[in-house]
């Protein structure tokens, strides 16, 4: 992937967009290697469950969670906080109308977007 600083907000936005969506595909989510490049060390959620996540504990339940119909997205925007970090929100409508409001930050390094925290909310 190209270096941040060469590609417009657009682009970055779009980019993001198609890995978030990755991360909610069941057959991207049982593949740990190709998740686990999209992890970073650090990474960290909070789960609209409740439940903290950590990298590790993440990538050993996504091998065993019931699969799931892929959300749509919806209000996807993209806020550059800095020279190679993005911070993304959008909503997700899961079956049984579910919506969730959801936001992750993005790292670029190693000329690659990881994500370093994601936070899912239950909206009732």
């Amino acid at each position: 992937m190209s270096d941040p600083k060469n590609q417009s907000q657009g682009e970055i936005s779009a980019l993001l967009l198609i890995l978030e969506k990755q991360l909610m595909a069941p057959d991207f989510r049982k593949d740990t290697a190709r998740v686990a490049s999209l992890l970073a060390e650090a990474f960290c959620e909070f789960g609209s469950s409740g439940q903290v996540w950590n990298r590790a504990e993440m990538l050993s339940f996504l091998v065993t969670e019931e699969e799931k119909k892929t959300p749509t997205v919806e209000n996807f925007s993209c806020r550059i906080l800095s020279h190679g970090v993005v911070l993304v929100t959008y909503k997700t409508l899961s079956a049984g109308a579910r919506t969730t409001l959801r936001s992750s930050i993005w790292v670029h390094r190693e000329d690659r977007w990881q994500i370093v925290f994601h936070q899912g909310t239950k909206v009732l």
